[in-house]
């Protein structure tokens, strides 16, 4: 009676590793999580603030975000004769977050006067390292 039992078990178990295989390759895989941003690299300075200023600092950000929040309150001292500033909050300006197709906040970029990309950051910035970003910027490359 056992070696009965062997032969109708071990089929029986063949049968279900080859399903089981044969499940596994069908089930596709799970979706993965891009490890890189769009970020921008020529923006249109008529679509932002004090166009005619020679950098500007824009904050991509979005309302529920608290790491926008801290690096609008990080941006907002850089405003001067020479930088503008703006917040780019989605809910306020959705067709320019749709027109640079920005999917992620925050997202932090320095443009030229002529809206070329120099400088981007992509998630919290503290305020040191967005000073020195800008900084480092405006030494490199200095506006007439």
């Amino acid at each position: 009676m056992g070696v009965e039992r062997l032969f109708i078990a071990a089929p029986l178990v063949l049968v279900a590793v080859a399903v089981a295989m044969l499940v596994q390759r069908r089930r596709p895989d799970p979706p993965t999580q891009s490890s890189s941003w769009t970020v921008p690299s020529q923006l249109d300075r008529a679509d932002f603030v004090d166009p005619e200023k020679a950098w500007l600092v824009a904050l991509f950000s979005s309302a529920a975000c608290e790491a926008c929040a801290q690096t609008r309150d990080a941006m907002a001292p850089l405003e001067s004769p020479e930088v503008a500033v703006m917040d780019v909050e989605v809910d306020v300006h959705p067709d320019i977050h749709r027109r640079y197709r920005i999917d992620a906040v925050p997202m932090l970029v320095v443009a030229d006067a002529a809206g070329v990309v120099m400088a981007s950051e992509v998630g919290p910035t503290s305020a040191s390292d967005l000073w020195s970003v800008v900084a480092d910027v405006r030494d490199q490359h200095p506006q007439d």
